[in-house]
């Protein structure tokens, strides 16, 4: 990770003296096994240029005119790939909250994809949505009444040639703009949250680069939650039951919880699928919590498995994945009390959504959302013990998403590529 950053700051600072043709050449060093590519990369992140600055200010749509590498064409193939992928995702997670609005980022998307081997599908009438995703309709409530806000729920999905050996479906939480809802932002926290998308961002980037690099042997599910947690007559507040995709009656408990609400309904979907998969693995991807932030600073993502994916060693894959490309994880877990967190409190709810503390003044803030879109989802019916288990972790990535102000990282992708496409590296 130092590498990376020291190589951005290098960057910059050749940008910012004006020099337009710049040669990138690294020192002999065999201490890191990738370090061509983590340096590569950390200069392609610092020649990025915002989408709506690439749209409105043609004048500033490169940064240099040619940027030059000492190095094997394969590395310069595979990080071009690599920061495709970056590319999306920081397109869709950094625009402002009009520029990706959910029925803008479906544009955005169906362009991106449009003639390669990623298959676009979208849900976007309300009837359905309010039938098959309660939860995440429960958010959509109030901003779907603005058209240009109005709720998407959309899927990517890539199979490789050959056998399939893997499928790995992921969700991403898409929050476009969360203002908190009934329990709003106070105190001017709220800016910023145009960047609640990250996670959708994530996978819509991590499904360029199979876009780009074709693997074989592996099917990819990408989810993406896009909604607006707006404010106002219409939106779900706090004590309202709501029974999800899965049947589980959910009692609100804060409706700054909103990413949780947006993931579980997909999540089971995720989970309906799976079972007729080959080997399934399903994740979620969310800038969910500043507990996270707390528990493990602003570079890290947080990873925590269900006991099919602990068994399986899949945090440790990841973790140790991420370290090979500067893209580092923190391994968490969910406990009993994470579980006990989140059992309804009374005989009128199944589970409870939230309390009514933010997760940073929480005990386990960024643990129990695991808990709860296991038990919400229906998860916790294919644990390790079941007759179908099924392999799941959620990542949390508030703090490895990347500063405000600034550019999102792009980050998990990158180790995800190295996890399950490691025969690009």
């Amino acid at each position: 990770m130092k590498i990376k950053l020291m190589i951005r700051e290098l960057r910059f600072r050749a940008i910012k003296v004006g020099i337009k043709r710049p040669l990138l050449v690294r020192a002999p060093d065999q201490s890191f096994k990738h370090a061509d590519l983590v340096t590569l990369l950390g200069a392609l992140h610092a020649l990025y240029v915002p989408l709506e600055i690439r749209e409105d200010v043609p004048e500033k749509i490169t940064k240099v005119q040619t940027l030059g590498f000492l190095g094997p064409d394969k590395i310069v193939q595979l990080a071009l790939a690599l920061e495709s992928g970056r590319s999306v995702a920081r397109d869709v997670g950094g625009s402002d909250p009009e520029r990706m609005a959910p029925p803008r980022v479906e544009e955005y998307v169906r362009k991106v994809f449009e003639g390669t081997k990623v298959k676009v599908d979208v849900v976007s009438d309300d009837a359905k949505l309010v039938k098959e995703y309660p939860l995440f309709s429960a958010v959509n409530r109030c901003a779907k009444g603005v058209p240009r806000h109005q709720g998407r729920i959309i899927y990517l999905t890539y199979e490789g040639a050959g056998p399939i050996e893997q499928t790995l479906m992921l969700v991403g939480k898409g929050v476009t703009y969360d203002t908190g809802g009934a329990d709003i932002k106070a105190g001017g926290v709220m800016a910023g949250m145009h960047r609640d998308k990250c996670g959708s961002a994530a996978v819509a980037g991590f499904m360029q680069i199979l876009a780009k690099l074709q693997p074989s042997n592996i099917k990819v599910i990408g989810s993406m939650a896009m909604v607006r947690n707006s404010v106002g007559s219409e939106c779900y507040v706090a004590d309202e039951i709501i029974t999800s995709r899965a049947g589980v009656r959910v009692r609100v408990g804060n409706t700054d919880a909103e990413g949780r609400m947006a993931m579980a309904d997909v999540l089971c979907h995720m989970k309906e699928m799976a079972v007729n998969e080959v080997n399934p693995y399903l994740m979620t991807i969310a800038t969910l919590t500043g507990h996270c932030v707390l528990a493990y600073g602003e570079a890290y993502t947080a990873i925590i498995d269900n006991g099919s994916a602990r068994l399986a060693g899949m945090s440790q894959k990841l973790q140790v994945s991420g370290e090979e490309v500067a893209d580092p994880f923190e391994i968490s877990s969910m406990r009993r009390e994470d579980f006990d967190f989140h059992c309804g409190k009374s005989e009128y709810e199944d589970v409870l959504q939230c309390n009514n503390a933010p997760s940073s003044r929480t005990p386990r803030g960024h643990q129990t959302p695991s808990a709860f879109l296991v038990m919400s989802s229906g998860l916790d019916k294919h644990g390790k013990e079941s007759n179908k288990p099924l392999k799941y972790s959620h990542l949390d990535i508030a703090g490895s998403s990347g500063p405000f102000p600034g550019i999102p990282t792009g980050a998990p992708i990158l180790a995800m590529a190295y996890a399950f496409i490691p025969s690009a590296f």
